[in-house]
């Protein structure tokens, strides 16, 4: 199967790459420095927009991981960054799949839990609405953002991701250094 991957050099990205690899699928990666395209490796420029469709031909399934690392100070030109990466990102994406000819069959497009704002203890499941505030609001764009895929026929699921913990980097590193810092009780 060919599976192409945004954000593949990403904490989640480059696990995958290395699972689809590691069982024998064929990986087209979208890199947005142009020196990088080839064979198994496609250009991209979310920011200019620029996508080729044809250079996706073949593909089966697109896993849609790029984006701004949310980590850090939201500022308001973060805040920007964190959006349009996502939303311009993920429409240009989800534009370009629809205008194939022989479009990939699934788009499996990466959001976060931040689609449901902070709602203290209520119960929340995949039918719960949008929260409001910064991060929901995202979120709700970012997914709308794959109608024109969606439209056309190609399975959408949006992935609403957690936080991510691993000990190859993202936020378990930092979470681990207070714990380290205590004292060992025998």
């Amino acid at each position: 199967m060919q599976i192409a991957v945004t954000g593949s050099t990403g904490l989640i990205g480059s696990a995958l790459v290395s699972l689809l690899k590691a069982k024998g699928q064929s990986v087209r990666r979208l890199v947005r420095d142009q020196r990088l395209a080839g064979t198994d490796q496609v250009f991209w420029d979310p920011v200019a927009g620029k996508l080729d469709p044809a250079l996706l031909t073949g593909t089966e399934a697109i896993v849609h991981l790029a984006g701004e690392n949310i980590v850090g100070r939201w500022t308001a030109r973060k805040k920007v960054r964190i959006r349009d990466s996502r939303v311009n990102g993920t429409r240009l994406l989800a534009d370009a799949l629809a205008r194939m000819e022989s479009p990939p069959r699934i788009l499996l497009s990466a959001s976060a839990i931040g689609f449901y704002g902070n709602r203290g203890d209520e119960l929340l499941t995949e039918q719960a609405e949008a929260g409001s505030g910064f991060l929901p609001e995202v979120c709700r764009e970012w997914e709308a953002a794959t109608g024109p895929a969606a439209g056309r026929g190609i399975r959408v699921a949006s992935l609403r991701f957690g936080v991510v913990l691993s000990p190859a980097g993202g936020a378990l590193a930092k979470m681990l250094l207070p714990f380290a810092l205590l004292p060992v009780v025998a």
